[in-house]
């Protein structure tokens, strides 16, 4: 009896802990996020490093005000003034208006990148984003597509598509991002908050038109 209590209270501590970190995994990479790290990688891994650090820097605040600040800040803001709480985004039917509203900012990161005559493999990683998320934005009709494993698919492909142009050895990052797709997918799938098929879609989707967005713009 001692016996199946302990094992009882081992594997809810074992269950807990993976929930936890899959919680943290989820939060730290934030869909949100993956546009600015990519570009942050490219200037520092690449000989785009060669850059004059002010122009890297403004490349940097653009992105970093249109994909992450102004999202947040408008999802934020129309989530209070609904009353929803952090958690009502799980609800399919209400996941349009993250989309939308994350669409509409990363259009206006294009445009700016654009009349700032910012190269098109710099602004081809937004256009990327942007397509990927239309299609979220579509398939969200009938499927919850996880938006997590798009970014991850986007940084994967984008990789690809970088080394393809500038001719350099990813693999390195190439390993790393593969490997953390599969524990933020896992981390998904533990929470509960997507299926398998719904995870592989996301990489799917975010692999190709990131592969697509870059390498043909």
């Amino acid at each position: 009896m001692k016996e199946n209590v302990f094992e009882k209270e081992r594997l809810y501590m074992k269950n807990l802990s993976l929930y936890k970190a899959s919680r943290l995994i989820s939060a730290i990479f934030n869909p949100f996020m993956v546009p600015f790290l990519a570009y942050v990688v490219l200037f520092i891994f690449t000989y785009l490093n060669m850059l004059p650090l002010g122009y890297r820097f403004l490349v940097l605040s653009v992105v970093f005000a249109f994909t992450i600040l102004l999202p947040a800040l408008g999802i934020f803001i129309f989530r209070k003034m609904n009353g929803w709480g952090i958690r009502a985004f799980r609800d399919r039917k209400k996941r349009y208006v993250p989309w939308t509203i994350s669409i509409i900012s990363y259009l206006a990161c294009f445009i700016m990148m654009n009349r700032l005559r910012m190269p098109s493999y710099m602004s081809g990683i937004i256009l990327a984003s942007i397509l990927s998320m239309i299609i979220g934005l579509i398939t969200n009709v009938r499927w919850k597509i996880c938006e997590h494993m798009i970014a991850c698919g986007g940084v994967v492909g984008g990789l690809i598509a970088f080394s393809m142009m500038f001719n350099y050895n990813p693999l390195f990052w190439l390993s790393f991002f593969i490997l953390l797709s599969g524990s933020l997918g896992t981390a998904r799938i533990v929470r509960k908050h997507h299926t398998l098929g719904e995870v592989i879609a996301g990489f799917s989707v975010g692999f190709i038109a990131t592969l697509y967005g870059i390498l043909y713009y």
